[in-house]
């Protein structure tokens, strides 16, 4: 169908300024507004080495370490099981990331696990990813860190008691809406706020950590002696280490989101797999010290009965200064929801430019760049997840899809190198690497299933609802004209609202283009 999603061509190389038809009429209408229009409207590469790093510490470093210590405690039994997990946990995410470094120069488009699987293994395999991730994943994801991010600061406040329902949705949402705005007005914008509060939380965990060892070196570690350290609360069993490690992936969810982003990283082919490099070790060491450092000052018992552990931590260390920890936390967990919503609307903007949600997502506004309706799409599924669902919960749904989206995606890896041998790869890990991870993924999916079927079901039975949905709105292609008619109208008032073109081919981009369809185009 010749559909005219714009009243013109739909061709996304031409520039809305040279458009004969609805965008050149935009224009007219919204003079004013082109004063400072740029030449090229186009993703901009302002991601460089330092903010790339920026990128995968800071969405890595969230909320994770703040709330899962309590479900990875919990579900391990002992204060050794739990470190060992938490070291492990570092471990597996830094295999994941090697095979993704390989994925992300080989196959160098933005959208991260969802174009991986769509080249790889075709529109189906990649539709019913990106709709577990839109319509859940991250979602609930951001939802869950803007809820930390509320209760560590009104923590203070309700000292005895938790912070009230209604102030916790409020404040996360005025969060997340601030941030949005933020991220639609300028890419240059998110990218410094991601750089600063990723310092600010590495200081933060920094300040517990010199805490901690300063404990240590003081003799108190009753609960890190070996004795006291594997003294099980309770009887373990392989699927209540299994759900430890998924609460400990929570922590590290987000090591792969650079990949999400790489047509806006200066020189990929260099600074993604660097950026890897330097960000997963790093993570880990601190992510060990600082479960360390709590147990130094903790017994298991206070830790599992608190509601904010670092919080509890600062209460009994810091004394008058122990407001600098919510307020750390808080700005931790603020810099977290910045990182989640400027990847994962580049999610949304994939998607839609592969023709699997609506055209309207793969737009960017004409002055600014940035891809206000991908962005708008993600603050509002997030603000309908905030009122429902319970943290710990919502953290195994969340976990347990990222680990089957995680193995999908490098199993697609070895497909890839058997499907197209002769392939350049800048980088190619060994393939111990792939099959190692994908040995634990199955071993942890399996185990999950065993030990929290209701909880992995659910997360199996939201992904396959997606089936339906991409046979009707994808794989169909003659449908009645009158959806097409509403679809042009919808998108047409979206672009005048939003004041938005489809973006053009950088012909200086040393890439292939990417054919840029949508689902309305037969």
């Amino acid at each position: 169908m010749g559909a005219e999603m714009d009243g013109a061509t739909r061709n996304r190389g031409v520039c809305a300024k040279q458009d004969p038809g609805a965008q050149q009429k935009m224009m007219e209408n919204d003079s004013n507004k082109c004063d400072n229009v740029p030449e090229r409207v186009t993703l901009k590469k302002e991601i460089g080495l330092l903010s790339a790093c920026a990128i995968i510490i800071g969405n890595i470093i969230g909320s994770g370490i703040f709330i899962s210590p309590k479900g990875v405690l919990e579900h391990s039994g002992s204060v050794g099981l739990a470190l060992i997990v938490w070291v492990l946990g570092g471990g597996v995410s830094a295999l994941g990331s090697l095979c993704y470094a390989e994925l992300g120069v080989t196959i160098p488009k933005s959208g991260g696990d969802y174009s991986y699987v769509t080249e790889i293994f075709g529109g189906l395999m990649g539709f019913l990813l990106l709709w577990s991730a839109v319509l859940i994943m991250y979602p609930t994801t951001l939802a869950v860190i803007a809820l930390t991010f509320s209760n560590y600061v009104l923590q203070p406040a309700f000292p005895y008691c938790v912070p009230p329902y209604v102030a916790t949705r409020v404040l996360s949402t005025a969060c997340v809406l601030l941030l949005t705005w933020v991220n639609c007005s300028s890419v240059r914008w998110g990218t410094r706020i991601q750089d600063i509060f990723t310092v600010g939380k590495l200081l933060a965990l920094g300040l517990i950590i010199v805490v901690g060892l300063v404990q240590i070196c003081k003799g108190h570690y009753e609960a890190l002696r070996p004795q006291a350290a594997f003294e099980f609360s309770k009887p373990a069993s392989v699927g209540q280490v299994a759900l430890a490690f998924l609460q400990a992936s929570f922590a590290f969810s987000g090591w792969n989101f650079l990949n999400y982003v790489t047509e806006e990283v200066v020189d990929p082919r260099r600074n993604l797999p660097r950026a890897i490099y330097i960000s997963i070790p790093l993570v880990t060491l601190v992510y060990a010290l600082t479960n360390i450092a709590y147990f130094s000052s903790m017994t298991p018992q206070e830790l599992l009965a608190s509601n904010a552990v670092a919080v509890t931590f600062g209460e009994k260390l810091l004394g008058i200064f122990s407001t600098i920890m919510p307020i750390s936390v808080a700005l931790s967990t603020f810099g977290g929801i910045n990182g989640y919503l400027f990847t994962s609307s580049r999610l949304c903007f994939s998607g839609a430019r592969e023709g699997h949600l609506p055209s309207l997502l793969a737009m960017i506004h004409l002055k600014h760049c940035t891809p206000i309706p991908a962005l708008m799409l993600c603050c509002t599924a997030t603000i309908i997840i905030l009122c429902i669902g319970e943290t710990h919960n919502l953290i195994n749904y969340v976990s347990f899809i990222n680990y089957l989206s995680y193995g999908v995606t490098i199993a697609g890896l070895l497909y890839y190198r058997w499907k197209k041998p002769t392939l350049h790869r800048p980088i190619r890990v060994n393939l111990l690497v792939p099959i190692s991870y994908l040995l634990f993924w199955a071993f942890l999916l399996g185990f999950s299933l065993n030990s929290e079927p209701v909880v992995c079901g659910i997360g199996l039975v939201i992904m396959l609802t997606g089936v339906p949905v991409y046979f009707l709105g994808v794989y169909w292609k003659d449908k009645p004209k009158w959806i097409y008619r509403v679809v042009e109208s919808v998108t047409y008032m979206g672009q005048k609202v939003c004041f938005v073109v489809f973006p053009q081919i950088d012909p200086l981009d040393g890439t292939p283009p990417q054919q840029q369809t949508d689902k309305l185009q037969s």
